[in-house]
């Protein structure tokens, strides 16, 4: 496979300044719905970027769970390496990659945890089996094999054969963005690249347009 000779030409339109809405959250609402509207699979999946403390990246999938003028949700056992990289830097950026509608949004921010009644309300909703897993899975910790895990759901399920309580360490976060990028292909890759931005001064988003 020739990795240099992979590309394609986007084409399929471009984002003036005229196109945004006063704010990154409306503007995003309108683009996660157009997205969701164009048959993409799982378009609230997202990249979540974290730092540990020596200073090493990591980034996973996770999907967005609720979006507010709080901030950007999701959730996690707060043991894994995610919940332990934010424990002691909270900065974090978030990256929804909509390919086939050749857009990305980025985001950077500041991941708050969220209170306990907002992680049970969210838990009741879970499917029980996802619940249980939450229970089954100390999530990013070296296990002996998969009959390890069976064993552990097996007995979640056998622990909690009705409700199934939220675990101590599971919860969730709301990013609160300070940064949010609507990136749109071009030909020619003159992608347009416009940010909302604002710092703790500020009470208003203020709107830049980046080169590609």
């Amino acid at each position: 496979m020739d990795l240099a000779a992979l590309r394609a030409e986007y084409a399929r339109g471009g984002l003036e300044e005229s196109d945004l809405a006063a704010d990154p959250v409306t503007m995003f609402r309108a683009w996660l719905a157009e997205a969701a509207a164009s048959g993409l699979h799982e378009p609230n999946a997202m990249v979540v970027s974290t730092v540990d403390a020596e200073g090493r990246p990591s980034s996973r999938m996770v999907l967005l769970k609720g979006l507010d003028e709080h901030g950007f949700r999701f959730f996690t056992n707060t043991g894994s390496r995610k919940g332990e990289d934010l424990a002691g830097n909270p900065r974090c950026s978030l990256l929804f990659p909509w390919h086939p509608l050749e857009r990305q949004v980025r985001i950077d921010g500041t991941a708050v945890p969220l209170s306990r009644a907002d992680v049970a309300a969210y838990f009741s909703t879970r499917p029980r089996g996802s619940q249980l897993g939450a229970w089954a899975s100390h999530q990013s910790r070296v296990v002996s094999g998969r009959q390890e895990l069976n064993d552990a759901f097996a007995d979640a399920e056998a622990r909690y054969p009705d409700d199934v309580p939220v675990p101590e360490e599971w919860g969730g976060y709301a990013v609160v963005p300070d940064a949010v990028e609507f990136w749109q292909g071009r030909p020619g890759r003159m992608h347009d690249r416009l940010v909302y931005r604002r710092d703790d001064s500020e009470s208003d988003w203020q709107v830049v347009r980046l080169a590609p």
